[in-house]
């Protein structure tokens, strides 16, 4: 398995780009408030970005990524600062059993050849899991009217992987119940609790 596509989607200049990953910020905030803060584990962090946004709101993050270039760009950010995530170079496919009151799965599960097998493993892991995928057709059709990738029709390079917002919530009841669902344009977010770990009250 490859590591995600590099893109500096926090912090790019155009500015309805911005608008779209500001709005899956916002979301991404919300949902995770609803938890009381603790420890989090972030599924293939790439540069850190939502393991810094989670220590901001006061919890203890810890990511992993299958790239060692991306985890030291990570950590090269991180540099300096009074508090920091920790980060580990990783495999989902060979990972052991980790332990954490959060799980965090964005941008990853389009990569997996067998997302349904990452789900269960990650689902021992921890008693609730934050998890987003882009949304199709929506997200191919704004690569189409932007000029990207139009030999592959839309498709991101790496995307093995495509669902609607109702295909990603049978997948993920698959091992979770669903808390929260969220369409922030053009992503599925949702916010799970694992049923090894018994139902959310």
């Amino acid at each position: 398995m490859k590591g995600g596509n590099i893109y500096q989607k926090y912090s790019t200049p155009n500015p309805v780009a911005r608008a779209l990953v500001d709005g899956f910020a916002r979301t991404f905030d919300a949902l995770a408030d609803r938890l009381s803060p603790g420890v989090a584990l972030e599924v293939g962090c790439g540069e850190g970005e939502l393991c810094r946004r989670l220590v901001n709101r006061g919890w203890e993050a810890n990511g992993f990524d299958v790239d060692p270039e991306v985890i030291d760009e990570a950590r090269r950010r991180d540099a300096g600062r009074p508090r920091s995530p920790s980060y580990f170079v990783g495999d989902i496919r060979s990972m052991t059993p980790q332990s954490a009151d959060l799980v965090v799965c964005c941008e990853v599960l389009e990569h997996l050849a067998e997302p349904a097998a990452a789900l269960r493993k990650i689902s021992t892991w921890s008693p609730y899991l934050l998890a987003s995928v882009p949304r199709e057709p929506i997200w191919r059709a704004l690569n189409v009217m932007r000029g990207a990738y139009l030999r592959d029709f839309g498709n991101t390079p790496g995307h093995v992987q495509h669902w609607s917002g109702r295909a990603f919530a049978a997948l993920l009841n698959a091992e979770y119940d669903i808390l929260a669902l969220r369409h922030p344009l053009p992503w599925t977010m949702a916010l799970c609790s694992s049923r090894r770990f018994g139902r959310a009250a």
